[in-house]
């Protein structure tokens, strides 16, 4: 099943497109179809998600995927949330983003936090019963980045049970324990369904 990826982060394509390689579905990027972006409005990652997946699918005519994902940190009273990836700005870079969020909790000892992730599979653009899986990726923030895997906050982000950022753990430890990855196995499970009967 063709289905469009409502993402140009060629990234974020590559962790799916592992994640999901297992089921019937080629995954695109919404740019190899001449897709541009929409405006990220909602207040909820899964309002995001949603938003993304339809406008996409209703330009490429092909069942859509759309992750809205973020980080979330309790001193920050949710902050970045649904604007992680525009945290110091329209257009900021991964750098900018990770610069303000050290910023932001300078002297603050209570640096708990977690990556959300909200993903949506949809057949069509007016699909009113969208699959949708969450989850969440619990850690804390540190000052100095560690680790050249990943991407956006992972260096930043620290894992107490192993002693690492997400940035210093391989692809394929990621893929089991991360916020998507968890999100990913949960559709999976419901994508299962939808493709024995096709």
């Amino acid at each position: 099943m063709r289905t469009v990826l409502a993402s140009n982060n060629s990234s974020k394509l590559k962790e799916l497109q592992h994640l999901f390689a297992d089921l019937r579905i080629e995954l695109v990027a919404q740019r190899e179809l001449g897709i541009g972006s929409v405006a990220e409005t909602g207040h909820t990652f899964i309002e995001n998600a949603l938003q993304k997946a339809r406008h996409v699918c209703a330009a490429a005519g092909l069942p859509a995927i759309a992750d809205d994902s973020g980080l979330v940190v309790d001193a920050l009273h949710g902050a970045p949330g649904v604007r992680s990836a525009r945290y110091a700005g329209d257009g900021a870079t991964a750098a900018e983003n990770n610069a303000k969020l050290v910023s932001e909790l300078a002297g603050c000892e209570h640096r708990a936090a977690y990556f959300y992730c909200a993903l949506v599979f949809i057949t069509q653009a007016e699909d009113p019963t969208p699959l949708v899986a969450t989850a969440a990726w619990h850690g804390h923030i540190i000052d100095t980045p560690r680790g050249n895997n990943g991407f956006g906050y992972d260096p930043h982000f620290y894992l107490n049970d192993l002693g690492k950022t997400s940035a210093e753990l391989a692809p394929h430890e990621k893929h089991g324990l991360s916020h998507r990855g968890q999100a990913a196995a949960k559709l999976r499970q419901k994508l299962r369904h939808v493709l024995a009967g096709c």
